[in-house]
């Protein structure tokens, strides 16, 4: 069964449970109403859901569920418009400005290079990127600087224009939906912290293993739920429709018609990467139920407090090294906003290596 928002209100019945799923206008009007709920799973489908929380970091109301089946977690009702809130607001919010500042193309360089270096062993002997939700261009920029035909998708403007204009990219402006490739393919295909920002994770996979060649290979990097790295308070916030663990992630790709074939977790435990490979065929699992999964992530969620937080090291560890990139930021924030320029002296020693081998 699948219920979207503008629907007006439903009542579904889920073994001994009855639900209402509601629209967005109702489901914001019964805050404290726990038999409310937008939409269902959208892994699994199931509509046995448990509230992990109704307090976003900003301190204001944001009711975040899990799934009982598999342990999906997303925001029931969506807090925001997504559509509007990416294509306008979501940099300017975030970063404070329409078009990159210098410290965020520093900051963004060194990002990318972590992330090029983490898929080096994957994306080598491949030729055509699609990097959606390409930002800035930072990425994608280093990609095509060390040999590879890359083409971006992003939804904001401002963004979009700037790494077209600046580092002479082929970006899309606009969301994965509204795409068309017609008979084009790409044998790799990245997402970094893109798909927990999406209303349908599992229509966006679907429609990125369209456009994936025979063999081709999908990245895709988010924040992990069972992350206990960040302040408690933190774990849930607006701007994050959907939460996952490796578990339903990878489960999310294989439904969507991938294979896993690499997963990886942060140092801290921040964020996981999974690198999936399409596959052809019915192979997709019989089940999408996660046994365990939703107890795991439930007690881990609710075992992470404040005292927890501040007797383990992590808060500490944290500061240590925003010190001397906070030091760095503050230093060349004043400095003319070249980006290519900085991202040439940055990307120089992968440059040189591609070049050489």
């Amino acid at each position: 069964m699948r219920i979207f928002s503008g629907f007006g209100s439903l009542r579904v019945q889920s073994g001994s449970e009855e639900v209402q799923l509601k629209n967005n206008t109702d489901c914001n009007a019964h805050h404290g109403d726990p038999d409310c709920l937008e939409r269902p799973c959208n892994l699994c489908d199931s509509i046995e859901f448990d509230v992990l929380s109704t307090t976003g970091r900003d301190g204001g109301f944001l009711r975040t569920v899990i799934c009982k089946q598999c342990g999906l977690v997303w925001s029931d009702p969506f807090p925001i418009d997504p559509e509007k809130f990416y294509a306008q607001d979501y940099w300017v919010e975030n970063k404070g400005a329409y078009n990159p500042k210098a410290k965020n193309i520093y900051r963004s360089a060194k990002v990318a290079i972590d992330r090029y270096r983490k898929i080096s062993r994957h994306i080598a002997g491949r030729k055509n990127v699609l990097d959606i939700g390409s930002g800035g261009g930072e990425f994608a920029y280093l990609l095509s600087r060390v040999g590879f035909n890359v083409h971006g998708i992003e939804p904001n403007a401002g963004y979009g224009s700037y790494s077209k204009q600046t580092y002479g990219l082929e970006v899309d402006i606009g969301f994965t939906k509204d795409i068309d490739f017609k008979d084009r393919k790409f044998d790799f295909i990245t997402l970094w912290h893109v798909l927990e920002h999406t209303d349908d994770p599992h229509a966006v996979i679907s429609k990125i293993h369209d456009w994936s060649s025979d063999d081709g290979l999908l990245v895709v990097e988010v924040p992990n739920i069972e992350a206990v790295c960040q302040s408690p308070k933190n774990t849930f916030h607006a701007d994050h429709l959907f939460n996952f663990n490796l578990e339903t992630l990878s489960l999310l790709l294989e439904k969507a018609g991938f294979s896993t074939i690499d997963r990886i977790v942060s140092k801290d435990g921040g964020n996981i990467t999974v690198i999936a490979k399409k596959h052809h065929g019915s192979q997709k699992p019989d089940s999408f139920a996660i046994k365990g999964n939703y107890e795991k992530i439930r007690d881990i969620v609710n075992n992470h407090t404040n005292l927890s937080h501040f007797l383990s090291m992590n808060p500490y560890a944290r500061l240590l090294r925003k010190i001397p990139k906070l030091i760095q930021e503050t230093s060349i924030s004043n400095k003319p906003v070249d980006g290519k320029q900085i991202l040439d002296t940055y990307y120089r020693q992968e440059i040189e290596k591609s070049q050489q081998g």
